[in-house]
């Protein structure tokens, strides 16, 4: 039974790794090596890294890269400190209304996006924020406030009450409370929802498409439209070396981020889901 488990751990690890080393191997072949033989390893006296400049400077991976970094730090940031002080509020206070409010919060995630799409396409161009960063960010800290108020109440719901009124008894305010105290304690709940923020942000592609689409926001563009525009504009006839160098380039900071923090990643979910 054992053998069975390792065996099906390790096919589906070979099944997981292998897109991944393909993809990054594929970067650095021609396009005449992609198209006659996708699969083989490139010719390691020929490694096309001149791709990945390509995709930087050509491709403008760059401005694309700036952006997904200012929009997915931002949504990050807003995202972990709002739900923070929201499920602080919900899981330590009793007031009338704070399990209506709860579940209101989390009736946020049983609406598809598809569905919400065409009216708050309409809602940002009426108030202006159509075709602007601002918008945008706007969209994704909403998106992303049910799931993360979610996991953080069951986080502070499982600290112990003991220190929170111990810092009360030793002259904290609410606000020093939840700031010095409460809040570094549920560091690995608050990594989690950075995580879910990171991941959700920085591999968005349809509401960034409909929210950037317009004439002049050409610089303002994410990684993922970027990379579509290279196979869109250019009718798929575009420089498919440059194309998965950008890949790449898009995937590292995924990997990056979850191999760092991964530690924390199912004690948070595990808590909040249980606690919540």
């Amino acid at each position: 039974m054992v053998l069975l488990i390792y065996c099906i751990l390790i096919l589906y690890t070979c099944v997981v790794v292998f897109p991944m080393t393909w993809l990054l191997y594929t970067s650095l072949k021609t396009d005449r090596d992609i198209f006659l033989d996708p699969f083989s390893l490139p010719d390691l006296g020929d490694l096309q890294w001149m791709n990945f400049a390509n995709a930087w400077t050509k491709g403008h991976f760059g401005d694309y890269f700036f952006n997904s970094i200012v929009l997915t730090v931002t949504t990050v940031t807003l995202s972990v400190f709002v739900a923070a002080m929201a499920a602080y509020a919900l899981s330590r206070f009793r007031f009338p209304g704070a399990r209506p409010l709860f579940f209101y919060f989390l009736a946020g995630l049983m609406i598809p996006l598809q569905l919400a799409i065409v009216p708050l396409f309409f809602q940002m161009k009426q108030i202006g924020l159509l075709n602007s960063r601002l918008g945008l960010l706007i969209a994704y800290v909403a998106f992303g406030m049910p799931f993360a108020i979610f996991i953080l109440t069951g986080f502070f719901k499982s600290l112990p009450s003991s220190l929170h009124e111990s810092a009360l008894i030793d002259g904290c305010g609410e606000l020093r409370a939840f700031w010095s105290v409460m809040l570094p304690l549920a560091r690995p709940g608050l990594i989690t929802v950075g995580i879910f923020s990171f991941l959700g942000t920085w591999n968005e592609f349809f509401m960034a498409f409909m929210f950037l689409s317009g004439e002049g926001s050409e610089a303002m563009r994410t990684l993922p439209l970027g990379l579509a525009n290279i196979t869109i504009v250019s009718q798929y006839r575009s420089d498919w070396g440059m194309a998965f160098a950008g890949l790449v380039l898009m995937m590292m900071p995924t990997l990056l981020v979850y191999s760092v923090l991964q530690q924390h990643l199912t004690k948070g979910i595990t808590v909040g889901a249980l606690k919540g």
